[in-house]
């Protein structure tokens, strides 16, 4: 599903059937690295799906799609810059789609936003970094395997420099006025995002 939906909606950029494999094959193979336990493509259909119940709401579709594609296309747990260096490459892509500086920007935009998953003026960006966040407000037995995932990819750190930090991380999850940023998302999962954190600092 995920390879016909990158693949369709780039075919509206370009006839360049080289480029769209090639592409596609580049998405894949990142998020399919043995490093890959939670950043993956599951991870991309997730986002694909909860995103999918708020098309009509949504005003850029296509940016959207895209950003999903690529927000985490770079990924290496020892670096700070995975996001920028994510929509650097997302920028470089698309341009080659020939898409629309305007189209370009906003992927960009969407793609900086999960570094931070603060409040913002453009509600679709409220809405990606919401479904991006989704997975802390699933059941305990999803949340968990999450939580065993990144600490896979996290596997260079020892448990005395890595739990430390995955609490600060958390902490500040907490100390938001809000977790999620818009309505859909707030009644969705807030109550049971706040939930599944405390339990996991409890553990740490």
């Amino acid at each position: 599903m995920l390879k016909e939906l990158f693949l369709s909606l780039i075919s509206q950029y370009t006839n360049d059937a080289d480029l769209r494999q090639k592409l596609w094959l580049e998405i894949e193979k990142n998020y399919s690295g043995r490093k890959r336990h939670y950043h993956n493509l599951k991870h991309l259909e997730n986002l694909l799906a909860e995103l999918t119940e708020l098309k009509t709401i949504v005003n850029n579709w296509d940016a959207i799609v895209l950003a999903i594609f690529y927000h985490d296309v770079v990924y290496k747990a020892h670096r700070k810059d995975n996001e920028e260096q994510s929509a650097l490459l997302a920028n470089t892509h698309l341009q080659q789609l020939n898409c629309q500086a305007a189209l370009i920007d906003q992927v960009n935009k969407l793609i900086l936003a999960t570094k931070s998953h603060q409040l913002s003026d453009d509600e679709d960006v409220n809405l990606f970094t919401d479904a991006d966040l989704s997975i802390l407000g699933k059941d305990w037995e999803t949340y968990n395997t999450y939580c065993s995932n990144v600490r896979k990819e996290y596997a260079i750190y020892p448990d005395l420099l890595y739990k430390p930090g995955r609490k600060k991380a958390l902490q500040h999850f907490l100390s938001m006025h809000r977790i999620f940023k818009t309505e859909h998302f707030y009644k969705k999962y807030e109550e049971s995002a706040k939930k599944n954190i405390e339990r996991e600092i409890a553990s740490l």
